[in-house]
């Protein structure tokens, strides 16, 4: 237990003080390349002040994670032994990479190619759905797909057929990756709603895993939450930096892996909550007003602008207060899934 916790905070600590120590050099770097956010117009008009504000600030916490986790499996070695837990942290640290590679493609077309949507929803899609397969397949092929599902607050895990796990993994991992990309667009909002999830996911690994503790995931988790705390020191408001799509696809990919990883999918729809309120208000939003255009001639809105973020912030809210609250009802949340 004590070189569990201690290999953990180690995880925690390194990540941040690498992400919080490359921010300044990183941000000048940013600057100097003129890799600054364009801020589209159909968002709140305040937010153009935002604009020239550098983004792609996420490879700065990958970086932070990275490196962490690479010390980590280092010392061990140097010492003579190997930490399953590491590799394990390792591969999910790999396959999130991926989303961010994804992410990154998209802000360079955005920042250097000046295409201020960057790739196209579909291309953005077909990426994302190829890395979940292929997440799945690897583990499949190598025995080390569980095809449990446990149900929250009863802790019953049911088993279904591989066939429909596939299916159902695969969207579960791009419908979190792209509600974390939605959630992004205050702040430090999405930074401080998923360290909280990140501590979740590390908490719940090892202290209430059905089976043997997750440690691989604890470590990730908490290697995560480092380097996101670390990022947050320029991401708060008013934020110097930008996590942009690749740091957002990256974090998705991570809280998803995790979950999948535990057989936790559907708890991502509690301690996730604000995730999918995001992305269930731009659904309601649309469909409404394209039902209301159709049926009336004239397209009507549920929201005064989404994601559900922006509906506040038009009704009053400050974007410091958004955030506080967004963040206190992830961790009442994540409280309860926790102890339920």
């Amino acid at each position: 237990m004590r070189e569990f916790l201690g290999a953990t905070l180690l995880s925690l600590v390194l990540a941040f003080a690498i992400t919080a120590v490359l921010g300044p050099a990183f941000i000048k770097w940013l600057h100097r390349l003129k890799y600054g956010q364009e801020i589209r117009e159909e968002g709140p008009a305040w937010h153009q002040k935002k604009s020239g504000t550098p983004t792609m600030g996420g490879i700065m916490f990958i970086v932070g994670i990275g490196l962490s986790i690479i010390i980590n499996l280092l010392i061990p070695r140097i010492m003579g032994t190997v930490r399953p837990e590491m590799v394990k942290a390792a591969a999910l640290f790999a396959v999130s990479l991926g989303f961010g590679a994804i992410g990154f493609i998209d802000d360079y077309i955005k920042v250097v190619k000046k295409r201020n949507l960057g790739l196209t929803a579909l291309q953005k899609f077909v990426l994302q759905l190829l890395f979940a397969a292929a997440y799945v397949v690897i583990m499949w092929l190598f025995g080390m797909l569980k095809t449990d599902i446990i149900i929250p607050f009863i802790k019953y895990p049911v088993t279904i057929p591989v066939w429909l796990y596939i299916p159902f993994v695969m969207f579960v991992v791009v419908g979190t990756v792209n509600a974390v990309n939605l959630t992004d667009g205050l702040d430090g909002l999405a930074s401080s709603v998923t360290v909280v999830v990140a501590l979740f996911f590390a908490l719940y690994a090892y202290f209430r895993s059905a089976a043997a503790p997750e440690t691989g995931v604890a470590m990730y988790a908490m290697a995560l939450a480092g380097g996101l705390l670390g990022f947050l020191i320029y991401n708060k408001y008013p934020a110097k930096v930008f996590m942009g799509d690749t740091g957002s696809l990256f974090l998705g990919g991570a809280v998803s892996l995790m979950a999948v990883d535990m057989n936790m999918h559907l708890y991502l729809i509690i301690i996730g909550f604000i995730y999918f309120a995001e992305t269930l208000s731009v659904i309601i939003q649309t469909s409404y007003f394209k039902y209301t255009r159709k049926k009336y001639g004239e397209g009507k809105r549920v929201f005064k602008m989404t994601p559900i973020h922006h509906h506040f912030e038009m009704s009053g809210w400050k974007e410091t207060k958004i955030v506080t609250v967004f963040t206190l009802v992830t961790l009442i949340l994540c409280v309860i899934a926790y102890f339920g």
